[in-house]
C-alpha cells in the first residue's frame, strides 16, 4: 500500500510553484487528491483552497493523531510535525478563489 501511494504521489508532483511564497515542503502529499491549488481532482476528496488555516489545521492534526478517521488520510497525516501542518494549512488557506464564478 505505501509503495502505490508512494507511486502515485511521484507521478502526479510536477511543476513550479504558482503562488509567491515556496511551496511547504510536503504539499506533495496533498496535491495527488486535493490538487495543488485545493481543487480537488478525486470525487471523495474535498477542496481546501481558502479554507480557514484553523479549520485545517485542526483536521490534519485529527487524521494525524488518530481521533479523524480516513484510510488514506490518517497514513499521510501520521508522520506530519506540528510546524508541517501549520504550513500546509497556511498554503491552502492563503489560496483566493472567487465564488462569482467569474
Amino acid at each position: 500500500m505505501r509503495r502505490a501511494a508512494g507511486l502515485v504521489l511521484a507521478a502526479c508532483c510536477t511543476g513550479a510553484p504558482a503562488a509567491d511564497p515556496p511551496a511547504p515542503a510536503k504539499l506533495s502529499l496533498c496535491m495527488t487528491c486535493h490538487g495543488r491549488q485545493g481543487i480537488s481532482v478525486t470525487p471523495d476528496a474535498p477542496h481546501l483552497a481558502a479554507q480557514p488555516k484553523i479549520y485545517l489545521e485542526q483536521q490534519l492534526r485529527a487524521f494525524r493523531d488518530g481521533k479523524r478517521s480516513h484510510e488514506v488520510m490518517n497514513v499521510v497525516a501520521k508522520p506530519l510535525t506540528d510546524a508541517e501542518i501549520e504550513a500546509l494549512a497556511a498554503w491552502y488557506a492563503a489560496i483566493a478563489i472567487d465564488v462569482r464564478g467569474k
